[in-house]
């Protein structure tokens, strides 16, 4: 796996599973992989899967069935909708409309653009 230096790469694994909650075929409940299995197919060390698993855990994500494994939670597709939008109106909406109003695009530009895709 490819990682990107401005991210840490626990949050980047985190990444990774939360997207397996928007494909099709997801299923609430699911297992995840063992902190040793996953770790070895993304090729880092075990001790930052366990970081990952316990982030996701901490957001009620994914929970662990001591001795069985990490597994989603029934909610976890919704709570993942719910943390992306989030993400986008607090971090990735700014810089948008500030390069709206810089270019001068209006809204109705915007609507009409956002309305033919």
């Amino acid at each position: 796996m490819d990682f990107n230096d401005n991210k840490p790469i626990y949050l980047q694994l985190a990444d990774q599973l939360m997207d397996a909650t928007e494909r099709p075929g997801f299923t609430a409940g699911g297992r995840l992989p063992s902190v040793r299995e996953y770790a070895a197919s993304t090729g880092v060390n075990a001790n930052t899967v366990m970081r990952t698993y316990t982030w996701l855990q901490q957001e009620e994500i994914i929970f662990n069935k001591r001795g069985i494994g990490y597994f989603y939670s029934d909610n976890a597709k919704e709570l993942v909708f719910k943390m992306r939008r989030q993400q986008f109106f607090d971090k990735e909406m700014p810089h948008f409309v500030k390069r709206m109003k810089a270019l001068e695009v209006s809204l109705q530009e915007f609507e009409k653009f956002y309305s033919e895709i």
